[in-house]
């Protein structure tokens, strides 16, 4: 069992109808991404031609920023709002699509935009299946 799943086991109140696997995993994803994102973006000031690698490292700031925000919201359970919920897993999709995509226009040249189109991916379906999991 996760950290992740175990606090969500800990919480003393009743989490409602919210699908606990689809949210553990979308936390965990959430975070994951965020750490994946900013390795990225260092990885990408690493390179000797980062002055081409401007839009990828600004979208996985982004990104990452994105990510640990919803992490942090998703974690949060007292006075639940399901519409916020909503609108920032709307948004966390949004900005993994968009790195996603910016990565993998240059997965063939730098591995860490591989990793990093990959784990967006994976991100974007986690928030996808939540919010279609909500009431």
């Amino acid at each position: 069992m996760t950290h992740v799943a175990s606090m969500l086991k800990t919480y003393p109140k009743d989490l409602g109808d919210i699908d606990q696997d689809k949210l553990t995993e979308c936390i965990a994803a959430c975070f994951e991404c965020a750490q994946t994102c900013t390795a990225c973006a260092d990885a990408c000031l690493s390179e000797d031609m980062v002055a081409e690698l401007t839009k990828c490292i600004r979208t996985n700031l982004d990104c990452a920023d994105v990510c640990a925000s919803t992490g942090k919201v998703l974690s949060r359970h007292t006075g639940y709002d399901a519409n916020l919920t909503r609108a920032i897993l709307q948004a966390c999709e949004a900005a993994c699509k968009a790195c996603a995509d910016e990565c993998e226009q240059h997965k063939d040249m730098h591995e860490h935009c591989k990793v990093c189109a990959e784990m967006c991916r994976r991100c974007e379906r986690a928030c996808n299946e939540l919010a279609s999991s909500l009431g």
